[in-house]
């Protein structure tokens, strides 16, 4: 009986939807990325804006110059020990609720640059990743991915219970401590609460 009501009333222009439901598809659809990139995936991000993919199409076109003004940090491109601190301060000053996106094999794991001492592994050392979006660089269509799977990650949250997001459990903090660089290395080499080394299992 309900759904045929909803069915009736939908015919006659009358939408009903609960309050999680509108919170949710309003935030999903009006994400502001951050305007900034490290390397050569953000020709790719900038590339995906353009006319071609249209990434308006999904209301996320409006990059912000501000991080005060932003919503969405897209990490694009190869994050060195010396940006990184820089990355997390630009964080630190968004507003809640907050998403990062891993654009890239540089972002997630270090890319071909991983051998190297001035490169970070991987961003989600120090940042909570929300989408990792693979490739070397990816194209534009796999961003656009990345922020449908984005989209669909926010769809899902609840405003009530344990998992409810970071922004609405009181006493979480919003901003993570900034990495700085020491004698020998960026100190310190993660951050606790975001990411922990695995486990390695050792034959005895």
């Amino acid at each position: 009986m309900e759904s045929d009501l909803r069915s009736e009333l939908s015919r006659q222009g009358v939408m009903i939807v609960s309050l999680e439901a509108l919170y949710n598809w309003g935030r999903s659809n009006s994400l502001w990325p951050l305007g900034f990139g490290l390397a050569c995936c953000a020709i790719e991000m900038m590339a995906a804006s353009m006319a071609r993919f249209d990434l308006a199409r999904f209301g996320a076109e409006v990059f912000r110059p501000s991080p005060r003004q932003a919503d969405l940090m897209i990490v694009a491109g190869t994050v060195t020990k010396k940006m990184a601190p820089q990355v997390v301060r630009l964080y630190n000053q968004m507003p809640e609720p907050k998403y990062v996106m891993a654009m890239g094999a540089c972002a997630i794991s270090g890319g071909p640059f991983k051998q190297g001492y001035n490169v970070l592994k991987g961003i989600d050392r120090y940042l909570p990743v929300d989408v990792h979006v693979p490739g070397c660089p990816p194209r534009p269509e796999a961003l656009i991915e990345g922020l449908m799977a984005l989209q669909r990650r926010i769809m899902r949250q609840r405003l009530t219970g344990p998992e409810r997001p970071r922004h609405l459990q009181a006493g979480e903090a919003s901003e993570l401590p900034v990495p700085t660089l020491g004698a020998r290395d960026i100190e310190p080499p993660y951050h606790a609460a975001v990411w922990r080394p695995p486990r390695v299992a050792r034959a005895s």
